[in-house]
């Protein structure tokens, strides 16, 4: 039997198999035949996990006609980076050198925690190389293309997290966010995002990038899956130094708490700069919708994010640094470059970054005495042309790589949680981010659930596919 589950969330498909209306392995041959279909044009999947999936899906059925407990997203379709661990596969990351890796012995700790929830894993997704990206666009696979308009970015390095979601192809996917590469694909895709409190989730068994702020996250269509997902993965794990004690705290129960008492402030100042005019509007559409009528200025945000490049740059050729000796010329040039002179900075440089790093948290972290959330814009225009390498802002002509994640950057830089929610603006969505202090996911996404119930916030049809 065929069985469409086009435009269906995470809760409705959990919740039809749950009543026996449809079953875990007709969903996902739904989810694999609409990546058959569609991927030719997004370019989001770089391995497909069909026989996998169909052995989990007729797992999740049996269990079912046996009478035993599913969980609360079981049978739901969801795909990871190609960071992630799979068992079975080597794991990219986005590069070609990583591609001669032995296949991963273990998944890691979030595609164990999705799976023990009763999620179906269809596949690994497409990436900028080693996470150093905000297009999408890889040189290796090819980009992973917007499902509004497939002539544009996807946004990175999540991008064919974004994109997947974003068409439709997943209900949930995964990804990760350093600088920005969960906010980024959910603005130009047009979907939820979320990237939690550092060390509020689990990285063991990933690639990483810059350790001292990489975070993993979940993207869907709505806030109520974007919240199944990510208590699913909640808790403790000893296998990563930074998640080690947290104890589990579940959203989804809260979403629908009344959110009148919250104070939301919009941050002015640096965020209100270096944008396009469809971010302001955007911005302007969710201060009014919130009746957020304060501006509060996060402090040194311009020093922020070069402290956050220095950092990224430094970590990053660290960790790569046999790779560029032994195999420079397998890299992404762009790629390279960066990380060439990372390793060329001065490590008195490096120590004033960490040193600002502590200054500036502690800063916005007193801005949090007084306001509840802030919200800033996640990217300072739509999704960009493929293959675009400037932008005029301004009468300024800027480069699109290192300017993309000019809002996300001081952000992440002190683990801050960041909710982002898609306005469906013509003709493209843009995204715009909910901040909330350290630890209160649960307040980030109780406003977007709002702005979403409200149609301030919505993920759009995808139009180009």
């Amino acid at each position: 039997m065929t069985v469409n589950t086009d435009g269906m969330s995470a809760e409705a498909i959990a919740q039809a198999i749950a009543t026996l209306k449809i079953s875990a392995l007709e969903v996902t041959e739904a989810a694999l035949a609409r990546i058959a279909k569609y991927d030719s044009v997004l370019n989001s999947f770089t391995d497909v996990t069909a026989d996998r999936a169909r052995a989990s899906a007729r797992a999740i059925d049996a269990a079912m006609a046996a009478g035993k407990e599913v969980g609360p997203l079981a049978g739901v379709p969801f795909a990871v980076k190609n960071l992630f661990d799979v068992k079975g596969l080597a794991t990219r990351a986005g590069s070609k050198i990583n591609r001669d890796l032995k296949p991963s012995p273990r998944d890691a700790t979030l595609i164990e925690r999705m799976e023990a929830a009763g999620a179906v894993l269809v596949g690994a997704l497409n990436m900028g190389e080693y996470a150093y990206d905000f297009t999408g666009e890889n040189i290796h696979d090819g980009p992973s293309r917007n499902p509004h308009d497939p002539t544009r970015m996807s946004g990175g390095s999540s991008g064919g997290s974004g994109s997947s979601v974003g068409g439709g192809l997943v209900p949930i996917a995964l990804g990760s966010d350093t600088n920005g590469s969960i906010r980024v694909p959910s603005s130009f895709c047009g979907i939820f995002g979320l990237k939690p409190t550092y060390g509020r989730l689990s990285r063991a068994r990933s690639f990483p990038f810059v350790s001292s702020f990489d975070h993993l996250g979940p993207f869907a269509r709505s806030v109520g899956d974007l919240s199944l997902a990510y208590d699913a993965m909640q808790g403790p794990d000893a296998d990563d130094a930074a998640c080690t004690t947290r104890p589990v705290e579940p959203v989804t129960p809260l979403l629908a708490q009344d959110i009148s008492g919250l104070r939301v402030a919009v941050a002015g100042g640096y965020f209100q700069k270096n944008v396009f005019p469809e971010a302001v509007e955007a911005v302007a559409r969710v201060a009014k919708a919130l009746n957020a009528t304060r501006t509060v200025e996060i402090p040194e945000a311009a020093r922020a994010r070069a402290a956050a490049y220095v950092i990224s740059t430094t970590e990053g050729a660290s960790l790569h640094l046999d790779r560029l000796r032994q195999r420079p010329n397998d890299f992404d040039p762009a790629v390279r470059d960066r990380l060439i002179a990372g390793a060329m900075v001065p490590a008195p440089l490096v120590d004033r970054a960490q040193k600002f790093r502590r200054w500036y948290r502690a800063q916005v972290l007193e801005l949090f005495r007084t306001v509840d959330v802030i919200i800033a814009p996640a990217t300072p225009c739509i999704a960009p042309k493929l293959g675009q390498v400037t932008f005029m802002l301004d009468g300024v002509e800027l480069p699109v790589r290192a300017n993309i994640g000019v809002h996300t950057q001081p952000i992440s830089f002190i683990g801050l949680p960041v909710v982002a929610v898609p306005v469906p603006l013509e003709p493209m969505p843009i995204g715009v981010q909910i901040i909330a202090a350290p630890w209160r996911e649960d307040i980030a996404l109780r406003v977007a659930h709002a702005l979403e119930k409200m149609g301030v916030a919505a993920a759009p049809q995808p139009r180009g596919i």
